[in-house]
């Protein structure tokens, strides 16, 4: 059996050749009812563009790519976290590029790597993508941005560290969101509040400290240093962290963690020592994981809105919002927002 090709799409929805290829490249300024009827005809007919031909029909690829940290290492990416990071953007990008007649790819990228300059230029010249999104620490490494300028390849950073430079930003405001979790803490009666940071590499870990310590001074509380533990955003870190903070002769009577997955390696520290959350303890994550719901007690977390951002940062691509109107224009920088969610695992200390 023949394959279905454009010129049956025309022939069916009586239009021209030229009217199917506009709608097939989602092109504006095609009328609604136009659309509509060729979709119809695509879709009795069964026919689907082939995306090669689309390539070489114009300049676009019909790519959009996903620049993702190839040194976490498989068993971090297997973990909640990681799993769940991803999946959130991809989730957000991919409804977009599906319903814009695009193609979404996921690329890792080794930044602590001697070759990520080959790397990164040999992606670009084999995928010629339309447009790239770029999570952390790619949205601020110098021979990514330099490459992709010197490409001419559209791309956008989702939650950079650095809000200056070049290129458009979608983000959220970690030192607010991490300044209001601490705040909640504050604001049940909590004096003494661990924190447990997140992995150094990324700009959010930073960003979320700064937010601790703001909401400490701005309670006229003492920040102990013996109360800041590092971590790394895995379960096994922050286990470690909270082991140490609660064998304090002066320990204290909550935690924050830098993300949920974390906050799970507190609570049981906490269950080892035999405290109970949140009568001895109370604990709080970020990034409202699935993990924050399905743990007992019910994670208090901040919502990261990583589905949204990643759903505006595709839109942007496609729909051309992600290069500068002119020359020296300042890069779109747009802010979503965060939500602190109170659940189970946060209540007034004891006494």
């Amino acid at each position: 059996m023949a394959s279905v090709t454009i010129y049956d799409v025309a022939a069916r929805a009586a239009v021209s050749i030229k009217t199917v290829s506009r709608v097939m490249n989602n092109e504006p300024n095609v009328r609604p009812q136009m659309r509509e009827r060729v979709l119809e005809a695509a879709g009795a007919l069964g026919y689907a563009p082939n995306l090669s031909a689309r390539s070489l029909a114009g300049s676009r690829s019909f790519v959009i790519a996903v620049f993702v940290d190839a040194s976490l290492t498989l068993d971090h990416w297997r973990s909640e976290r990681g799993s769940d990071y991803l999946q959130r953007i991809q989730l957000g990008a991919t409804v977009e590029t599906r319903a814009a007649g695009y193609h979404l790819l996921v690329e890792l990228v080794d930044h602590d790597g001697p070759r990520v300059r080959q790397e990164v230029g040999a992606l670009l010249a084999a995928l010629k993508p339309d447009g790239v999104i770029l999570t952390p620490p790619s949205c601020d490494n110098e021979v990514v941005l330099e490459l992709l300028d010197k490409a001419g390849t559209p791309y956008v950073r989702l939650g950079p560290e650095k809000p200056e430079g070049r290129g458009p930003r979608v983000h959220m405001d970690d030192v607010a969101a991490a300044r209001e979790m601490t705040d909640h803490l504050i604001g049940l009666g909590h004096t003494r509040i661990g924190f447990i940071t997140g992995d150094q590499r990324y700009g959010a870990s930073q960003a979320r400290l700064e937010g601790y310590v703001a909401a400490m001074e701005a309670g006229g509380l003492k920040i102990d240093k013996a109360w800041i533990r590092p971590g790394d955003f895995t379960f096994e870190s922050a286990h470690t962290a909270a082991a140490a903070l609660l064998a304090l002769d002066e320990r204290p009577t909550a935690i924050f963690a830098s993300s949920d997955e974390m906050a799970l390696g507190a609570l049981a520290a906490a269950a080892e020592a035999d405290l109970s959350c949140p009568g001895d303890l109370s604990v709080a994550g970020f990034d409202d994981s699935p993990v924050s719901r399905l743990s007992r007690p019910q994670l208090t977390t901040i919502r990261q809105p990583l589905v949204e951002m990643s759903t505006l940062a595709t839109k942007m691509l496609i729909n051309g919002g992600a290069r500068n109107a002119e020359a020296g224009a300042r890069p779109r920088d747009e802010l979503i927002p965060f939500t602190l969610i109170h659940r189970a695992s946060t209540a007034a200390p004891k006494g």
